[in-house]
């Protein structure tokens, strides 16, 4: 199986032409599944919205989309009433849920964790938080998953700290958050939110299951050109390939292979 993983797209402050070969690429890849782990906006304008929405729409089928902290609208007063009152209104309206979508395909289960919050109790809201009403839902979606399946879960922020990480996402509950997860049975912990490619084996349980996080299709680079992951896996091993945007087109980045559970 094969899927397609991006992020922080930022419309709004997108790399134009990083996104117009991005497409390409991505309809060449023939992807089972497209995720898109949050970020999709740069200030959660409508007219961001309506470009994310008018891109998501061109890429192959299915996708499933997840927000990210920059999908509350916050700029002006106006956007900041919308944020308290409606935050995920314009997402809901153009992706669906934004929190606990579910996605099965032969040998492969997939559901979403939102962990961004329109406000928080401390001053950096751009943090991740994990509830623990979330993880008893993503919980019961993974052991309710065929034994045989690869088991994935999206979110935007890494839910633990990356080692050599360009910026930090301080996911509140995210360690217990991943803990929960691996001993749930999941394999593979998808996000973005750093804007730089990485695998990193999640330390609980058996030590198999991994966090993924993918780059940025922005102008905010942070250590890496724009790109996305393209995520091979069979009955024993998964690959991730980072793909780079360079000299106008995608070349391969970095690679990273593990055994399945």
């Amino acid at each position: 199986m094969k899927l397609v993983q991006v992020s922080d797209i930022h419309f709004g402050g997108e790399n134009r032409k990083a996104v117009e070969a991005a497409t390409q690429r991505i309809h060449e890849e023939a992807p089972d599944l497209v995720v898109v782990a949050g970020d999709l906006t740069l200030d959660g304008k409508t007219s961001e919205f309506n470009a994310a929405a008018a891109w998501i729409d061109s890429l192959p089928r299915p996708t499933l989309v997840v927000p990210g902290n920059h999908d509350t609208p916050f700029v002006g007063p106006s956007e900041l009433w919308v944020r308290f009152t409606r935050p995920w209104r314009r997402f809901k309206d153009r992706f669906g849920p934004e929190d606990g979508v579910d996605w099965r395909g032969p040998g492969l289960t997939v559901t979403s964790l939102n962990t961004a919050r329109a406000a928080q109790l401390r001053w950096n809201w751009s943090k991740g938080a994990v509830s623990r009403s979330q993880i008893r839902r993503v919980v019961d979606v993974l052991k309710a998953a065929p034994s045989n399946d690869l088991k994935v879960v999206v979110c935007h922020h890494p839910l633990m700290e990356v080692l050599g990480g360009p910026m930090t996402a301080r996911v509140r509950g995210g360690v217990d958050a991943a803990n929960r997860l691996v001993e749930a049975g999941a394999d593979i912990v998808l996000s973005g939110h750093i804007h730089l490619p990485f695998v990193t084996a999640i330390p609980f349980g058996d030590g198999k299951a991994q966090l993924v996080g993918s780059g940025t299709l922005s102008l905010r680079e942070r250590g890496a050109a724009p790109g996305f992951n393209v995520i091979d896996a069979d009955s024993g091993c998964v690959r991730v390939t980072a793909l780079a945007y360079e000299r106008g087109r995608f070349e391969v980045w970095r690679t990273w292979a593990f055994d399945r559970r």
